[in-house]
Order: structure tokens, then sequence, then C-alpha cells
């Protein structure tokens, strides 16, 4: 690629934090750059895989390391979803947002180019891998983060519609930064109570409010949270078919014990004898408010950090 692509790249990193006004073609990246940086899209590269793309490890000239999602041919009938996470990921810059870093559309590719993510998802850190289980305190330092992203979206108007532990990524050093803002909705107008929609996010995070009438607010974020909540805490799917009864549904079964005031009898094996009862009692009531039935009654996500915080506070030594 020689010299024109260091001036591509050059081009791109000017980019990384435009205002709102930026057009979208400021981000387009020529797809041998993609090619380059991924070798050709080697297979052994693949970090992820969906249903509509793959993902890709890959490293620009410049020596930045970026993660490309690649969509498969055809996807483009996706592309409502597509270009709403481009809109997002533009104008919404935070510490708890992935980076966005531009996107490839050149003959029947779509790809989206964001800043890598060394730790992957929560959900891999949780269960379903053989990796080292993280400690309490490092586990609500990761919610912590994520509380202050949404509630950063909820007061810019933004409902981001698909919150769950695979869209709660982690860097180099575990910050949590939240991605995937595809289903992402405008918030109601000052007016309106809610935003009539059809219902559209992941069975076993969806606010039954919102999946009952199809009427999406800020606090149906706020649910899918605290089904997040419950798997950070007992690190199990927040849907397993495979298990009995209310068992199988993680909210119903954690909403079980925690009204009997007893979460400690179904938290994480390796979290036993490591959290201040006051702490664990402190989390359990905030996921307990964020799974109520009617999103009057949730907190919001400044309330949720809040608690979260404190949960924090009394699970740190007194010095």
């Amino acid at each position: 690629m020689g010299n024109n692509y260091s001036k591509k790249t050059s081009i791109i990193k000017s980019v990384a934090e435009p205002s709102c006004l930026t057009p979208f073609d400021s981000f387009k990246v020529p797809f041998v750059a993609l090619q380059e940086a991924t070798n050709n899209f080697d297979k052994s590269l693949v970090i992820g895989l969906g249903a509509f793309a793959k993902v890709y490890k890959g490293v620009l000239c410049d020596g930045t390391k970026v993660a490309l999602k690649r969509y498969r041919p055809g996807s483009k009938q996706y592309c409502a979803e597509i270009l709403k996470e481009i809109e997002m990921l533009s104008q919404f810059r935070h510490p708890y947002f992935v980076s966005f870093i531009g996107y490839c559309d050149e003959n029947n590719d779509m790809i989206l180019i964001y800043e890598y993510m060394e730790n992957g998802n929560l959900r891999s850190h949780l269960y379903g891998s053989d990796l080292p289980s993280m400690s309490w305190e490092q586990r609500l330092e990761i919610c912590i983060g994520a509380a202050r992203g949404l509630h950063y979206l909820h007061t810019s108007g933004v409902i981001h519609r698909d919150v769950k532990s695979t869209n709660i990524l982690l860097d180099v050093n575990f910050v949590p930064k939240i991605t995937d803002f595809g289903l992402s909705k405008k918030g109601p107008d000052i007016d309106q109570t809610h935003v009539s929609t059809a219902v559209k996010g992941t069975y076993g995070y969806l606010d039954p409010e919102y999946f009952g009438r199809q009427q999406l607010t800020e606090k149906s974020d706020v649910y899918s949270f605290g089904v997040v909540l419950c798997e950070v805490v007992c690190a199990r799917l927040a849907l397993d078919l495979s298990l009995p009864g209310d068992q199988a549904i993680i909210t119903k079964w954690a909403m079980k014990w925690l009204k009997k005031g007893k979460l400690e009898q179904i938290i994480d094996p390796n979290l036993v004898g490591k959290i201040r009862p006051d702490s664990l009692k402190k989390f359990g009531e905030t996921a307990e408010k964020c799974l109520a039935d009617y999103g009057v009654d949730r907190p919001s996500m400044n309330e949720v950090l809040w608690n979260l915080e404190y949960a924090l506070h009394l699970q740190e030594p007194v010095i």
C-alpha cells in the first residue's frame, strides 16, 4: 500500500473525535486497507461470530489494533441498523462507549471498524469459558462503568434497546465499554411517556412491559441492565432452557431469592465468602428494583449508578 495508505490512516485518526456534523463519508476506509489489516480476512483472526456478521481482529499499517465487523453478503437488508450504528457512534463519544473508527461499503461488502477490546465481552468472563474468575470488586467496577455509559446515553435522549452482557466489552485494563447501537432509538419527546415501536432486542433481557405493550422507555434499558446484574452475581445464562421450571429464566429464579433476602444462596460459587453482606444486600436491592414489572417502579440509570457505587464502597475495607 505504501505511502498512499499511510496518508489514509492519518485521516482516519484525525476524525477519531468528530463533531456530530461530520459527514459519514469522512469515516470511509478502502477495502484494500482492511484486507491488509487482516491478512485478507484470515480465518485465524476471527474473534466473533454472529447471525449476520463475523468479527475479525486487525492491525492497521500504523500499528493500531482494530475489530472489523464484516457483514455477510446480502445483509444490507439490515442497512437501517448498520446506518444507526454509524450515526450513533459518530455522534456520541464517551469513555464507556466503544470507539468507532470507520466503515467500508464497497461492492457487496459492509464492514464496520471499531477499537479493539483486548478482553472481549463481559459474559465470557462470567461463564462459558475457561477465563479466570473476576473478583467481586472488579465486577462492581465493570457494572458501574456500564451504568455510567447508559446514564450518559439516556441523558442524550437515546434508548439502547439491546443491553446485555455480550454488548459490554472490556479493554486491556478491564474498563467496560458499551457496543452495538444498531437497535438504539430516540427516546420519547418531553410531552410523551414512551415510544411506540415494534419489539426488538434479545430474549431473556426484554422488558416485559415493552414486550407486552410495545411501549419503549429508558426504563426498558434499566430492566435489561437488571438482567445483566443477575448474570454478574450468579454467573449463568439469562435464558437457559435446559434448566427446569423457573430456573430457566434468570430473572424469575433470582427474584425468588431476592424477595426472600437470600441472594447469597445463588451467587457464583467463586464469590462465596468473598462478598461483604452489606455490599451484596445493596447490590441485590438494586437488581430487584431494576427488575420491577412496571417501568414507573424502576430507578433511573443515575440511581442505579449511585447504588452500585455505594455497594462498592460497602465492599471496600475500612481504613
